[in-house]
């Protein structure tokens, strides 16, 4: 918060809406919370090396989370900005937490009519007057006014400064499925990145749920989906999908504006599936529980395996919920978008194949 104020050209102009996902301590039966002692766990920290030198890990008790909304509306420095309504929060105790599709969904709610709507993560950077260059970025898009600009930032270490030295931006051209995901489905990543001559920015086929900025009208044209607790993957693919077959072009911003503070697990910090796992006293329960919402995703976007028909010898037809209102759009069609995007329907296997897309890596298409 304080580095997205600080470098905003307009702070004034800023308004933040904020899920926090934290554990405030523990939830006593009357619904009371107790903050004393360690009442919150730890991710799985990597406390040494086994016999055939594998990570031994292990999950410790911990205190409440820091409460970072409060530190920087207690800062004189910010307070104002608080008092002003500019921070929008919803809070979610850690036992309470669906992932982040459904923290998106909560965040989207906290709009208040303002022109722009940017999608981010937290651990952020920004650059110098981030929000008026990205605005210009938006407008220079041949496709302005229906335009979501969309990148994955690049990491920052803390240490090295409070602003985003700019660099050229990557475009999201490869997407890819990992077969050794619990419930595998298609992942977006990065292709070329620009030269740093270019005109204006140039078409991409992937939004990246981690950033993007766009009009705040793309709220009502493709609203958040808030039938998908519990997945991690996936809503990227459906983001994208729907966006342009709802008529929005998305780009690739010709600069970095931001860099995000990547926290592999590693760091032993904690992830809301560990607490799934352990609200429902059973490992790997986050990853039952995906393995059937992700149906929702699959069945959007055109997986041989989650077709109506199977979906209905599974009995599990709640996961089509309302999707005729999120679902795709009609300005284009699912065939043109997997064409466009480099992809195609792999019967044999369940799955969506991705293939090299040449005019994306080029930036051939403004």
């Amino acid at each position: 918060l304080q580095y997205a104020f600080d470098n905003a050209k307009n702070p004034d102009k800023l308004f933040i809406g904020a899920v926090v996902q934290n554990c405030f301590g523990k939830v006593n039966p009357d619904g009371s919370i107790d903050t004393s002692g360690k009442p919150c766990k730890t991710g799985a920290q990597v406390v040494g090396k086994n016999a055939k030198g594998r990570d031994m890990t292990k999950v410790s008790d911990a205190p409440i989370d820091k409460n970072g909304i409060e530190d920087f509306c207690t800062n004189p420095k910010y307070k104002h900005y608080c008092d002003a309504g500019q921070i929008r929060v919803v809070w979610v105790h850690e036992t309470e937490s669906l992932g982040p599709a459904m923290a998106r969904y909560h965040a989207s709610k906290l709009w208040g009519g303002e022109t722009y709507f940017v999608q981010t993560d937290s651990h952020l950077q920004f650059a110098k007057e981030w929000d008026q260059k990205y605005i210009d970025e938006f407008k220079s898009a041949k496709s302005y006014p229906k335009v979501v600009l969309s990148s994955y930032p690049p990491g920052f270490d803390p240490s090295n400064g409070n602003s985003v030295r700019e660099s050229s931006g990557a475009r999201l051209c490869f997407c890819e499925t990992k077969v050794e995901d619990p419930n595998p489905i298609v992942r977006i990543n990065t292709g070329r990145g620009y030269h740093g001559d270019e005109p204006r920015p140039t078409q991409i086929p992937f939004i990246a749920a981690g950033f993007f900025f766009t009009s705040a009208e793309w709220l009502i044209d493709v609203p958040f989906d808030p039938y998908l607790p519990w997945c991690f993957m996936g809503e990227e693919i459906a983001l994208s999908m729907r966006s342009w077959t709802k008529g929005w072009d998305i780009y690739a911003p010709r600069k970095n504006l931001i860099a995000h503070q990547y926290r592999p697990g590693r760091m032993g910090l904690p992830k809301f599936w560990g607490t799934v796992n352990r609200l429902y006293g059973k490992p790997g329960m986050n990853n039952q529980l995906q393995g059937t919402v992700i149906k929702r995703i699959k069945n959007m976007v055109g997986y041989p395996d989650a077709s109506l028909k199977r979906i209905k010898s599974a009995n599990i037809e709640f996961v089509l919920e309302d999707v005729e209102h999120y679902g795709l759009g009609n300005t284009r069609s699912m065939k043109e978008y997997l064409e466009f995007a480099g992809m195609s329907v792999d019967v044999e296997h369940n799955a969506l194949q991705c293939h090299h897309i040449d005019w994306c890596n080029k930036g051939e298409l403004e």
